[in-house]
């Protein structure tokens, strides 16, 4: 086994590992959301193994993870390593795919969540590691509080989301966090609404320092941090009541989710393009959304 391959196993373990630690993290907020707010039993993930192709070879594939609950109405958590080769047209537009003769492997963790309580910020977090004839990490996480009150830069949940994900950058390099920062406000705005998606986080892609391990370390803290900081905030929110406008809201605010998603997101588009499973893909769609 090269070095190469083995860095790819450890990748694809530690985003799996990290799939089966958020899933037992959110199904015990399911078991804590209680009675008048939620009613019924606490959900459960559903998990589907899929295989990328039509199984006359060996394309990879992975899991798909999906709970309809009581607290989350809808929330998918993936975990995928596929490999083979890119379209000659999309091929192009990927670093070092012309080099591999369009060869690619990719891994990764790909998580967003949409809950019932309209007071619980929506987030999306993912990380993941692509080789060509290149390879770097990419990722990061995002909070979307979805009434307009909190989303300022100096509610509760963006300041504590914010210094979670400070805390990742940090222990490596005190620049990555504004830069990342930044990155985050520039991927994440619907440029044809002019307007942010959510309060931001962080956003990385085609990272490579020249130090593989370096950059592993992080992207598992990065993950690490998701973990720990998004649960806190769920709790925070779980009991507090809401009413018909706020949830009102909330539908239309979904709205702008759909929007960049099909219009913007590079994740959406790399996996329609590379034969993933349009399910988990789509996945990523809120379950009721409203356009006035």
């Amino acid at each position: 086994m090269t070095e190469l391959d083995t860095r790819k196993q450890r990748a694809s373990t530690w985003f799996k590992a990290l799939q089966d630690d958020i899933i037992a993290r959110f199904e015990a907020l399911e078991d804590e959301a209680k009675r008048p707010l939620y009613g019924g039993e606490p959900g459960r993930f559903e998990k589907t193994e899929w295989r990328r192709g039509d199984g006359g070879e060996d394309l990879g594939g992975g899991r798909m993870a999906i709970m309809r609950g009581k607290f989350f109405e809808k929330v998918g958590v993936h975990f995928s390593e596929v490999y083979g080769s890119f379209s000659e047209a999309f091929r192009a537009q990927i670093p070092g795919a012309e080099g591999s003769d369009g060869k690619f492997w990719a891994s990764g963790i790909s998580l967003i969540a949409h809950l019932h309580n309209p007071r619980v910020p929506a987030v999306h977090m993912n990380t993941r590691m692509l080789v060509t004839s290149e390879s770097w990490f990419g990722g990061g996480g995002d909070l979307t509080p979805l009434l307009d009150y909190q989303r300022k830069p100096d509610f509760a949940d963006t300041i504590d989301f914010h210094t979670a994900m400070k805390a990742a950058c940090d222990p490596y390099d005190e620049s990555w966090y504004p830069d990342f920062k930044q990155r985050c406000d520039d991927y994440f705005h619907l440029a044809h609404r002019d307007e942010p998606r959510g309060t931001g986080g962080i956003f990385y892609d085609r990272f490579n320092t020249g130090d593989w391990e370096r950059d592993f370390a992080f992207t598992q803290d990065v993950g690490k941090q998701f973990a720990d900081i998004y649960p806190k905030l769920a709790r925070r929110r779980m009991n507090e009541g809401w009413t018909e406008a706020e949830r009102d809201e909330q539908l239309i605010r979904r709205g702008r989710y759909v929007e960049f998603n099909l219009l913007y997101d590079r994740g959406t588009t790399f996996g329609l393009k590379t034969g993933g499973n349009v399910t988990s893909i789509l996945s990523s769609m809120p379950p009721v959304v409203k356009w006035p």
